[in-house]
């Protein structure tokens, strides 16, 4: 992350203008994803659309910078995947849940955003209820920043509502700072207590995604694509992001759409 202390007002000015820009791309493009997705399409094809959306929207596919390889523009995990899932052949059916977690760069600088959804909006009600509980324990997140805020204020208001849903709590894959880097200090648990860590600065960025299961939050990196984080025990996982500039007097959600 970019030090503020000792960045200039004209580079954190570029890096918000930038960010708000990339972000409300971002934004829209996932908007405009969750109504493109249909039962019968398969990752690769969603993948290729979002590929095309990114570079048409005049930003470039951050998945493409990464020393390891990532086989995709965007993170596809599907069902028992949590994470990281690499995009398949294989066709979404009727009340898959389907997770996407996208980057982008634009202008020297990075966004991110994911969202889980119900391939044809039906499916199983503790699938809806998790997804629910798991938005919900992100804006609860949010709401926590803003300048002197602790990193710990925002994970135990995150583990708060996600407990109270009795979901399984997601340890080991957490949030984290953006800007010029994808990922950056300081890491942003779902886990927490109130008044440590980190203290937030006016023009920080951050990601705030919290991980969510319907049963033990076990998980494992799948062999086959060397990406796709899976549950141990089978059981539904669920992953929902924004990233957030924190402001003079609270917070700005710029993955937002129009």
């Amino acid at each position: 992350m970019i030090n503020i202390g000792n960045s200039t007002p004209e580079k954190l000015n570029k890096k918000i203008t930038a960010m708000r820009e990339g972000g409300k791309i971002l934004g829209n493009l996932l908007k405009d994803l969750k109504e493109y997705v249909k039962p019968g399409m398969t990752g690769k094809e969603i993948d290729a659309w979002v590929r095309k959306e990114i570079e048409t929207r005049g930003a470039k596919v951050a998945y493409d910078m990464l020393d390891d390889e990532f086989p995709g523009a965007i993170c596809i995990s599907v069902n028992d995947e949590l994470v990281h899932g690499a995009p398949k052949n294989e066709p979404l059916e009727k009340g898959d849940k389907v997770s996407f977690d996208l980057d982008i760069y634009y202008k020297g600088f990075f966004t991110d955003s994911a969202f889980t959804m119900l391939v044809g909006g039906e499916g199983s009600p503790a699938v809806k209820k998790m997804i629910s509980v798991t938005e919900s324990a992100m804006w609860e997140g949010i709401e926590q920043v803003k300048p002197g805020a602790h990193i710990g204020d925002i994970g135990a208001a995150v583990e708060k509502v996600m407990r109270k849903g009795h979901l399984g709590v997601i340890e080991n894959y957490i949030g984290h700072g953006i800007d010029e880097q994808m990922h950056s200090a300081p890491e942003v648990p779902n886990y927490g207590k109130k008044g440590r860590g980190y203290q937030l600065v006016e023009g920080d960025t951050i990601c705030i995604e919290p991980m969510s299961c319907l049963g033990k939050p076990a998980n494992y990196v799948d062999k086959d694509d060397n990406w796709s984080v899976k549950m141990k025990d089978g059981s539904i996982g669920c992953h929902c992001e924004h990233t957030v500039l924190v402001t003079k007097d609270g917070y700005e959600v710029l993955t937002l759409a129009d």
